[in-house]
């Protein structure tokens, strides 16, 4: 409710502040604002309500919306007299989604997060029921990790596909983690399905995913996801080192630069992060 109210807020000063000399065209500044509010409102907009959200006028809401309708920015239900988005603005914002490139996008976050961290950074996505390395950005110490583009990770035991895994829905996951027998890689490996169930249940707890050993001995990571514009998991943002610099009360910081890492990420994405998730 709060963030609604801020978005109406930010959407009312766009309004009033169109015709400033700050170089804005004005009626192109009401037009967007007015797609901005039919965009955040999925069942529909009467034009009096349209008006009140973006305090313009009754008349010149009308007049923009029948020029926004014409071009095929939005359509009006007229059963109803809902004004909703229309196909024009889904190829806009499809073309955005299609020119997204979310290694070039996501390299910068990941070497803000080697600086912070001072440990290596990996980009994975869920592939085939494993995990695969998209990009890595190496730290700068004699001994570190090493993951090549297009290696591949078991899920369950690795902090990119438990974060991938906890942020499925909860009957996806459990589902997923119950049709699947895994293997130990080393003796901290969790694969007993209970246990893994737990494991998933803490991630989404946290916020952020870890391995502690679990896939290679010596080695811990912690991992967090990046999500898309439908608030679906996309990818996963992670850091890993050796045991030697990462000790167990380093966990939950380093988990935290690692979600706000990803948190960056689904924004510049144009993502949404879940509300239960954040």
């Amino acid at each position: 409710m709060e963030n609604t109210v801020r978005k109406k807020a930010r959407i009312k000063k766009v309004a009033s502040k169109s015709g400033d000399s700050s170089g804005q065209v004005q009626s192109l500044c009401r037009a967007l604002s007015i797609l901005n509010v039919i965009a955040e409102d999925e069942h529909g907009l009467t034009m009096t309500n349209i008006a009140k959200r973006t305090g313009l006028p009754l008349s010149t809401t009308h007049r923009l919306l029948t020029t926004l309708q014409h071009e095929r920015y939005v359509r009006c239900d007229n059963d109803q007299s809902l004004w909703k988005a229309g196909v024009q603005a889904f190829i806009v914002g499809n073309a955005f989604v299609q020119s997204r490139d979310i290694i070039a996008t996501s390299r910068p976050f990941m070497t803000e997060l080697m600086e912070q961290s001072g440990e290596t950074t990996n980009l994975a996505v869920v592939d085939q029921g494993e995990c695969i390395y998209l990009a890595q950005v190496e730290c700068r110490q004699m001994m570190r990790v090493q993951a090549k583009p297009g290696s591949r990770v078991p899920i369950h035991s690795s902090a990119v596909g438990k974060a991938l895994l906890a942020a499925m829905p909860a009957q996806k996951a459990k589902k997923f983690i119950q049709m699947r027998e895994f293997e130990r890689n080393t003796e901290k490996t969790v694969v007993k399905q209970q246990e893994l169930q737990q494991e998933v249940s803490n991630v989404r707890d946290n916020g952020y995913g870890r391995d502690d050993e679990e896939h290679c001995v010596g080695l811990r990571c912690v991992a967090s996801v990046i999500y898309d514009e439908f608030g679906e998991p996309m990818a996963a943002v992670s850091l890993s080192g050796p045991r030697a610099r990462i000790s167990d009360e380093q966990f939950p910081i380093l988990g935290a630069m690692v979600k706000e890492t990803a948190t960056k990420i689904t924004a510049a994405m144009g993502g949404i992060v879940p509300k239960n998730k954040k």
